[in-house]
């Protein structure tokens, strides 16, 4: 069953029918460079309204703890890198995903707010740029490597070229959904902290965008040409997060391979197509 959380009488009657004693806030008004561009009203209104309905609604059932999702595009423009937790409201973020990373910043602002006022365990998590399987794999709306995939299956179907947007250099941390997927379990069970907390693999393993580009082509066994195109955007140019906080308490988490992240989400797209998110 669908609940759609921008409505707050909704949002009542999923708390209402479940009762739940732990809420993972995943819901999001999410997209690429192209997207935040182009609607930054829905991107701003519609994640606040989401946000302020689940952690109100938790609040007013005596949720035990509710993590939410952020982004780690929210960090300011001109941050010192690699970011860390404390410095989430140091400056400005990025300007051509500001209304996104404004109103994802709100939760860590509402989940003090929370606890100050009422004590509620309100936190949230700073995943970086997140792939898998069951993806968006929309060519205008979705992220890096969804969007890539599916423009790399199009072109291996028809035998043409494949333009990517951009010179390829900027520099991006993934981590693989079923990771994530873990580490939000842990922090279910362990993580008791009204700071946020990174969720990410460890900063040398950032790659450029062109390095993707051509994991992709590998996985998917495409060998026509591939053209950057350097007259679009890339966007801003590292956003390199510190995983230092995790890793101080969770020292032995291994992250899956960008490469094999890769492999078995083209797999899994190419063999679920049909029913896929694109």
């Amino acid at each position: 069953m669908m609940f759609c959380t921008r409505s707050a009488e909704v949002t009542e009657q999923l708390f209402i029918k479940y009762r739940p004693t732990y809420v993972l806030h995943l819901a999001a008004v999410v997209g690429g460079i192209f997207a935040n561009a182009t609607y930054p009203v829905d991107f701003f209104t519609k994640n606040i309204t989401m946000n302020n309905n689940v952690l109100r609604s938790s609040h007013l059932h005596g949720v035990k703890k509710t993590i939410s999702c952020l982004s780690t595009c929210i960090f300011p423009a001109d941050a010192r890198f690699p970011v860390s937790e404390n410095s989430l409201h140091a400056g400005p973020p990025y300007a051509s995903h500001q209304a996104y990373a404004y109103a994802k910043r709100m939760v860590d602002v509402a989940n003090r707010a929370y606890f100050e006022q009422y004590g509620n365990l309100f936190t949230s998590v700073i995943p970086t740029n997140i792939y898998g399987p069951h993806d968006n794999f929309h060519l205008q709306n979705s992220h890096v490597i969804p969007g890539l995939i599916h423009k790399f299956y199009l072109a291996k179907q028809q035998g043409t070229a494949v333009t990517v947007a951009g010179t390829g250099i900027a520099l991006r941390q993934f981590i693989y959904s079923r990771d994530l997927a873990k580490l939000l379990l842990w922090a279910l069970e362990h993580y008791d902290d009204v700071d946020p907390i990174i969720l990410c693999g460890d900063p040398q393993d950032e790659v450029p965008i062109r390095t993707v580009v051509h994991q992709v082509a590998r996985a998917m066994n495409f060998t026509n040409p591939i053209h950057f195109d350097a007259s679009l955007p890339d966007g801003q140019y590292k956003k390199t997060a510190s995983n230092a906080k995790l890793r101080s308490l969770l020292p032995n988490f291994t992250f899956t391979s960008l490469e094999h992240g890769i492999s078995h989400t083209v797999a899994w797209f190419v063999q679920n197509y049909s029913t896929s998110r694109h």
